[in-house]
């Protein structure tokens, strides 16, 4: 039973820490460097994340330097942003690059808003599937006559409870990063 449970609550981590990051992704009119970690940059034939091969850092509230450890490879850093859906257009002076983040629109805004209220609501679709899992297998276990019925009744509150708190902690970070995105 603790078994089922706890593989359980470590799933709902997971998919509780992939949202922190897809969040991470979303542009929000502020120089943010794991805008860059999807990107990736033809590296000497290999595809490699920016961050691997170039030192990231916010100068400005809304400006990304990107400097690139072997300067060869800023032709090609550049062309992957370009190519990216960043919808940032890059300058560089050969040795580094900028990254100018515009102020948001209203309307990007309450697009954005709408992105990530998916991103949410695809995270508490994955906790409660989870969940649901997590009841088969005590259900299973009950069947095979490994737990009581009060165990089982037991159980299922708890996984009940691992889902209450997880969504609740997935709302809080919906509303973190709403408050982030809609600050003009």
């Amino acid at each position: 039973m603790k078994d089922i449970l706890n593989d359980a609550e470590t799933r709902m981590k997971k998919s509780l820490s992939v949202l922190q990051s897809d969040y991470g992704a979303v542009r929000a009119g502020r120089a943010n460097p794991a805008v860059l970690d999807k990107i990736r940059v033809d590296y000497y034939g290999t595809p490699t994340p920016i961050n691997q091969i170039a030192a990231i850092s916010v100068t400005e509230a809304r400006i990304l330097t990107i400097q690139p450890w072997d300067i060869s490879s800023c032709k090609a850093i550049e062309k992957a942003i370009e190519t990216s859906d960043l919808g940032i257009n890059p300058q560089t002076d050969g040795k580094i690059i900028r990254l100018t983040f515009p102020p948001l629109s209203e309307e990007r805004r309450k697009e954005l808003v709408k992105e990530i209220s998916k991103m949410n609501e695809e995270c508490k679709i994955a906790i409660r599937a989870i969940r649901r899992d997590a009841i088969d297998k005590l259900k299973e276990a009950k069947k095979n006559s490994e737990l009581t019925e009060d165990d089982l009744k037991h159980a299922e509150k708890k996984a009940q409870d691992l889902t209450d708190k997880y969504c609740k902690e997935a709302d809080e970070l919906f509303e973190e990063k709403k408050k982030e995105i809609m600050e003009i």
